[in-house]
């Protein structure tokens, strides 16, 4: 149980700055509004998380329990992360003038609406929380209550990162030039290229090789 949680902490860190709108609309809420405001435009934010990744679990949960018997389905989720990472990787910086977003004023709870829908349209989060739960879901031996509470320990992590953003948020956004960002994206891009390919690879040797739940618990220890 501790295990699980240890390994799903570093993964809620770097989800907090996987770059995108929500991304800068959440240090924008916290700059112009304050803690609070900021604070339930994330809460909006994860609902629509956990919304996604409850439908990419029960989606892929008959894919999950034929992982056993047919690996090759791995290669199913290890295509998911390898094209998602990829758009990452060569996605070319725009040189578009940047617009800001405006916030106009409301409620606290007209600002959750906003960061959940902000979130909720955006289908790629569902596309990669199916290939993480695909990676994932067999080094936890599918089992529902360990993957509850693996999932829950990264929205926990990735919660609490995004409340240190909301903190820090004039200092970030000075210091997030467009280079910068376009390296974190391509960082990010190329961490997600690399559990596609072993994911990919893992489909085609034979079972008792390239064991990926041996290696989740090699790192562990």
């Amino acid at each position: 149980m501790i295990e699980d949680i240890q390994a799903a902490i570093p993964l809620g860190f770097l989800l907090s700055f996987m770059i995108g709108p929500v991304f800068f609309v959440l240090l924008e809420t916290s700059a112009i509004k304050g803690f609070r405001a900021a604070l339930c435009f994330d809460i909006g934010v994860i609902v629509a998380d956990i919304i996604f990744i409850s439908l990419a679990y029960f989606s892929s949960f008959q894919l999950l329990e034929n992982l056993s018997n047919h690996p090759g389905l791995y290669v199913f989720g290890g295509t998911i992360l390898l094209v998602y990472g990829l758009t990452n990787v060569f996605k070319k910086e725009s040189h578009k003038q940047e617009t800001k977003i405006r916030i106009s004023k409301g409620d606290y709870l007209s600002l959750c609406v906003k960061g959940f829908l902000l979130n909720f349209i955006n289908i790629g989060v569902l596309v990669f929380w199916l290939g993480i739960i695909i990676v994932v879901g067999p080094s936890l031996d599918n089992d529902s209550n360990r993957i509850i509470l693996f999932f829950s320990a990264m929205i926990g992590a990735y919660f609490v990162t995004d409340i240190f953003k909301i903190l820090l948020a004039k200092q970030l956004r000075k210091k997030l030039t467009k280079r910068r960002i376009l390296l974190v994206k391509k960082g990010l891009g190329i961490i997600l290229v690399i559990c596609g390919l072993v994911l990919i690879v893992k489909g085609f040797l034979p079972k008792d090789q390239l064991n990926i739940e041996k290696g989740i618990e090699l790192i562990r220890e």
